[in-house]
């Protein structure tokens, strides 16, 4: 306990608000730590109510030591509890400590509260009471559960079930006419031990929780310190009270407003409510959580003294306005700054992670469809950021990278990572620069995950953090714009906390998306793509036959080439024969041997299938920091994404969403249009089959993938060709 300093640490404890056991650990833990009694009497004098000269002495000499001490850290813990925040910045972080920053929910400075004794007047109208009470917390038709009728148990006396069967509005019509006696409408008290009234309507068939029809309120009461402090501190957190009555003792009943639409809902928001409370130094009794719960009826006596109404409607209008208000109060926001002050000595820009398109220290989303390889892209920007290589086509800067793994096992992602090398052909040679976190299955939402990555990362210089995919660590409703802004700044907190860009993927929302900016793309609420600096978007290009066709023949081309070149047999083929895979394969034929051109066959079969399971997609781009680039056309061809520097993919259309019908009806042509294409097709055709300037019907309908039949129709519909015993020339 060196770092600390027991004795400022205890001013963030008031001794009024302790336990007698609470009391007795901090002198335990005072002793402990080598402090001395004087130290303990001091803090103690503090609790006026309680502290009697020379109590602390005789208890002081009676702690003896243990094999289990009380320590300074009970003091530190019972001071966090009250806001105290400590930070040892010389202290190393390891992978379990916290990232320490104050409190959010510590809004009330205990040192600085000003306090106010309540005054209760001599002369007072109970009926008023009552009926302001009811009027202020139900509706007219809601019943309302109240107890005058007490008995006795061990010295104290306890509440019956009471009443619960009558109405707001005909308590509050009988209490208007009932000339001040109000026995004669809620029934006689004991004057010795008040009344008894609950705070939400029920059903009119009990008083248990299940009987509760709406989770309106809950009841904040502390008997263990102050009156002044209490009204204090409930004055200060600006608590949303609905009625604020004085119990006629040592405490005040609060009657917050939560507004929950279920119970579940209830118990979350009143475990929020009474977290907050006891961090700011309103102890609590905890036994007053539930709905259906007992509190001080106004306008009664209770041994002399009255429960009476302080007031109404103070503090924040509702729970939603008062949650916003104490999780924003203690902003660590930066002062605003001058224009003047920097214009002639601008702050550098952050320097570029992704040549125009990010920089270091910033934002990206990937959006796209399933199916697009969206994974597989952030991997392959992981090798390229490791390796300092090029991504699709913009440059990388060298540097260490997290892969925040959501969604694969363990192996199948490392499987992935050597899968995506290989086919990149990268040499693996700086593989210390990825680390990659695998969280599948044990994901949490991002507001929890944040501070345990900044904790695991703080250490490594990263400088990209990947994460993929984000539905795994969603917090709240992807279409509710407030609560996806409250996502996103995770994302920023990520960022500033390690100075590292932050990469992420989403997929795109139903239906086509041909007829939307990029930015538009994305599923959920428009935060997902106004909050990233750069947003990259993957749509699908649609591929027609003849591209299919093109791209077959080019592989097919590339298969034979290969084993031309294998036997040294290439020299035979020409420029326009490597274009044309039939020209490719009748070389193989002729100059290959039978078990060779039956592997060539097994390739080229592979090699058309691969064709048919390639995919076409179109990137675009929304850059804050860079201008808009040129959609750049590329081919995902597992496991990795290929730019189609031909500029075959360039005049697709993205599918605009039109029905089948209406693009078939859209697209229909003339008659002189097909005779164009058809007598255009035709001549390609016969160019390609050429061998030896022969050319055959049946190696055109093979090239065309038509019938003979069909071939011998079109040239006779051309009439610029001859056909004789098969054979097609040009007249």
């Amino acid at each position: 306990m060196n770092d600390y300093n027991l004795t400022e640490i205890l001013e963030y404890i008031d001794p009024s608000t302790c336990s007698y056991q609470e009391w007795i650990n901090v002198g335990m833990a005072l002793k402990h730590e080598g402090y001395t009694v004087s130290d303990w009497d001091m803090w103690s004098m503090k609790d006026v109510n309680r502290y009697h000269s020379g109590e602390c002495a005789k208890k002081w000499a009676t702690f003896q030591g243990s094999s289990a001490p009380v320590t300074g850290g009970t003091i530190i813990q019972m001071a966090k509890e009250n806001g105290y925040h400590y930070e040892n910045v010389s202290a190393e972080l390891d992978w379990d400590s916290e990232i320490g920053s104050k409190d959010e929910l510590v809004v009330v400075d205990r040192n600085w509260l000003e306090r106010s004794e309540i005054h209760i007047p001599e002369q007072w109208n109970p009926t008023e009471q009552i009926i302001t009470y009811l009027e202020t917390l139900f509706e007219p038709d809601e019943n309302v559960g109240y107890v005058t009728e007490s008995w006795e148990h061990d010295g104290k006396f306890l509440p019956s079930k009471g009443c619960y069967d009558r109405t707001a509005g005909q308590l509050i019509k009988e209490l208007y006419q009932c000339k001040g006696d109000i026995g004669s409408v809620i029934g006689d008290y004991n004057s010795e031990v008040g009344a008894w009234i609950r705070f939400n309507p029920l059903d009119g068939k009990g008083v248990k929780n299940e009987n509760v029809t709406e989770f309106r309120y809950a009841l904040v009461e502390s008997d263990t310190m102050d009156i002044s402090a209490q009204k204090a501190i409930i004055t200060e957190l600006e608590l949303p009270v609905a009625a604020l009555v004085y119990s006629g003792k040592k405490s005040l009943h609060a009657i917050v407003k939560i507004d929950a639409s279920t119970y579940e809902e209830y118990k979350k928001r009143v475990d929020y409510l009474y977290n907050v409370c006891n961090k700011n130094g309103l102890k609590l009794d905890i036994q007053n959580r539930n709905p259906s719960r007992l509190s001080r009826m106004p306008g009664v006596m209770r041994n002399g003294k009255k429960q009476y109404l302080l007031d109404t409607n103070i503090g924040k209008e509702n729970w939603n306005e008062w949650r916003e208000w104490i999780e924003s109060v203690n902003d660590d926001l930066p002062d605003p700054e001058s224009m003047a002050d920097v214009w002639d000595n601008l702050p550098e820009l952050a320097p570029p992670l992704i040549d125009g398109v990010l920089r270091q220290g910033h934002k990206m989303l990937i959006a796209g469809p399933s199916k697009a390889g969206k994974s597989y892209a952030l991997i392959e920007l992981c090798c390229a950021i490791a390796e300092g290589k090029k991504w699709l086509e913009w440059n990388c800067t060298q540097g260490k990278v997290m892969y925040v793994n959501l969604e694969l096992d363990r192996a199948s992602c490392l499987h992935r990572f050597k899968d995506v090398y290989t086919a990149l052909g990268i040499a693996p040679d700086n593989l210390s620069n990825i680390d990659i976190w695998n969280l599948r299955g044990r994901s949490v939402p991002m507001d929890k995950l944040a501070p345990k990555l900044i904790r695991r990362a703080s250490k490594k210089n990263y400088i990209a953090i990947i994460i993929d995919p984000i539905y795994k660590v969603i917090t709240g409703d992807e279409n509710s714009a407030d609560q996806m802004a409250h996502f996103c700044n995770q994302f920023d907190k990520v960022c500033t906390e390690l100075g590292c860009a932050v990469i992420y993927c989403h997929h795109h929302s139903k239906g086509a998306q041909g007829g939307k900016r990029s930015m538009d793309r994305a599923s959920g609420s428009g935060v997902f793509a106004r909050d990233p600096d750069a947003l990259i978007d993957l749509v699908e290009l649609e591929l027609n036959d003849d591209i299919l066709k093109q791209e077959k023949n080019k592989a097919v081309c590339k298969v034979c080439e290969g084993w031309l070149y294998k036997y040294d047999k290439l020299y035979h083929a020409s420029q326009d024969d490597l274009c044309s895979e039939t020209q490719m394969l009748a070389l193989c034929r002729e100059y290959l041997e039978n078990d060779a051109y039956e592997c060539v066959i097994e390739d080229v079969g592979k090699a058309r299938k691969s064709v048919e399971s390639r995919s076409a997609w179109r990137i675009e781009g929304t850059l804050r920091e860079f201008p808009k680039f040129a959609p750049v056309n590329l081919w995902f061809k597992y496991p990795v994404h290929n730019i189609d520097n031909i500029g075959v993919l360039k005049d697709i259309a993205v599918d605009d969403g039109m029905p089948t019908w209406k693009k078939n009806f859209a697209k229909k042509k003339t008659d002189a249009e097909r005779k164009t294409e058809r007598k255009n097709s035709l001549e390609t055709a016969f160019e390609a089959c050429g061998i030896d300037d022969k050319v055959t019907v049946k190696s055109m309908a093979e090239y065309m993938g038509v019938t003979e039949k069909t071939v011998r129709n079109r040239l006779k519909e051309h009439g610029g060709f001859w056909i004789d015993e098969g054979q097609v020339g040009k007249k």
